[in-house]
């Protein structure tokens, strides 16, 4: 079934993301999964000076607590937008709990049923799916009908991608609109004249060539997260090999989809790299930034990755590397690259102490203003239509290049996933395909096992 995507306003869509790929001039800023910097989460406190006195925009007041994970996007967007609510609603008092550990950090108080008000999900250890199932989020759908942009156009019909729905509701907004894929060093595949690879018989006779001249291993990925691999070059496999129908029902865990031959001819690829000695022996001790330190330093030719990755590396990529990107070539010969959007959704907690500070500070949020400032701050994009992006002058290659391609329907497919995996089901699934890589289990025991993960999960949706 064709998505939004292949819809007319596609290609809008996809001129939208090209002004978003213009300005991130490294990428976006920000491996929205995990950082291993030791930076302590971080609490600020803007009290009013006269706590009794109306606020100039209504009732809005009391304390917010507002909770956002700190990765390769950076946190001074985030400065920016609460120290201007601040000055909007000076009766409010604002609590920050950010950092690269902040999901786990704050574990404790969304399991004591004392989260805070608001909570930007994104970074290891968080899932917007599982906190839904455990009725972590407020019900947004009613209220998100009344939210209106600058210009008077409602929210609801100014998304790029449209917000995840579980049973019909919606629980979160998109702020962050992204796409994972397969990076490599287009200085070096020029200098000894390597293929780029358009699907994956290509992609391993480009791979045996490397490690034929180079002596390496030329794919790596994290084993400490492996759903970098899964959501990076899963994903779009499964969306080339089955569509919309099959990435949904694998999400999801229906009965049948681990199981079923498309998925089955996708691991299949997967475990000819293994077998062949394609991937990273040592990938599954690494954690993301790691093996992203090993890919700049061509320890690794390929690594699976989101557009956050040149900003994010920016300060370790060597002066002579040139990013290239291509969507993750794991589709057979002759068919077009597949790319699944990834989002980064802005969402409030059902059990907020403020509700009504939370829903002024969400709603503050949206607006077209709010997604330049994101793209000045991050080299990213905000999940919004109609922001003009194309003054920005610095435009990398090979942005050109993925431009070129998003928009040729002939090389590139668009596929939608329903919502994110769940971790109950995500992490089960990882850990046998860490097992896969590492040679450990054939692709046929994967499946099995997949498919037993995904029959447990169920049952627990039951319970």
């Amino acid at each position: 079934m064709l998505s939004m995507w292949r819809k007319t306003s596609a290609w809008l869509m996809l001129g939208i993301l090209f002004a978003f790929v213009l300005l991130v001039g490294c990428a976006p800023g920000a491996g929205t999964q995990e950082d291993d910097s030791d930076t302590d989460s971080e609490t600020t406190e803007d009290t009013a000076t006269d706590e009794n006195a109306d606020s100039e925009s209504g009732e809005i007041s009391g304390e917010l607590e507002i909770q956002y994970f700190v990765g390769g996007y950076g946190d001074s967007w985030w400065k920016e937008v609460i120290g201007d609510f601040q000055e909007e609603y000076p009766d409010v008092t604002i609590t920050e709990h950010a950092g690269p550990n902040i999901n786990e950090e704050m574990r404790s108080r969304w399991v004591s049923d004392d989260p805070p008000d608001v909570v930007y999900i994104d970074g290891a250890g968080s899932s917007e799916t599982q906190m839904v199932e455990d009725n972590q989020l407020m019900n947004l759908s009613e209220w998100l009908s009344e939210i209106e942009l600058e210009d008077g156009s409602a929210l609801s019909e100014s998304f790029i991608v449209d917000p995840a729905t579980y049973g019909g509701e919606i629980y979160s907004l998109p702020l962050v609109f992204d796409t994972w894929g397969t990076w490599y060093d287009n200085a070096w595949f020029e200098e000894n004249n390597w293929e780029v690879p358009k699907d994956f018989p290509s992609f391993m006779d480009t791979m045996s060539q490397i490690k034929e001249d180079e002596g390496i291993e030329p794919f790596v990925t994290t084993g400490q997260y492996p759903y970098y691999f899964l959501r990076g070059a899963l994903y779009p496999a499964f969306g080339a090999a089955g569509g919309d129908e099959l990435l949904n029902d694998v999400i999801t865990g229906a009965e049948g989809a681990w199981t079923s031959e498309p998925v089955l001819n996708v691991m299949k690829k997967v475990e000819q790299m293994q077998q062949e000695g394609m991937i990273d022996s040592g990938f599954g001790a690494l954690n993301h930034t790691q093996s992203q330190m090993n890919f700049l330093l061509h320890d690794n030719a390929f690594i699976p990755v989101g557009f956050w990755l040149p900003n994010e590396m920016a300060n370790d990529t060597p002066e002579d590397f040139e990013y290239g990107f291509i969507p993750s070539p794991m589709q057979d010969e002759g068919e077009p690259y597949a790319i699944v959007p990834d989002l980064r959704p802005l969402a409030i907690a059902e059990k907020a102490e403020n509700p009504e500070a939370a829903k002024a500070f969400v709603e503050f949020v949206f607006t077209r203003e709010y997604a330049k400032s994101f793209s000045e701050h991050t080299g990213a994009i905000m999940n919004l239509e109609g922001v003009d992006l194309s003054p920005n002058e610095e435009v990398p290659p090979f942005l050109i290049e993925a431009n070129d391609m998003i928009n040729d329907p002939e090389q590139v497919q668009i596929y939608q996933k329903p919502h994110p995996m769940s971790s109950e089901l995500e992490t089960p699934i990882s850990n046998s395909l860490v097992s896969l890589m590492l040679g450990n289990i054939t692709a046929e025991e994967f499946v099995e096992e997949a498919e037993q993960a995904a029959a447990e999960y169920r049952s627990s949706l039951e319970e």
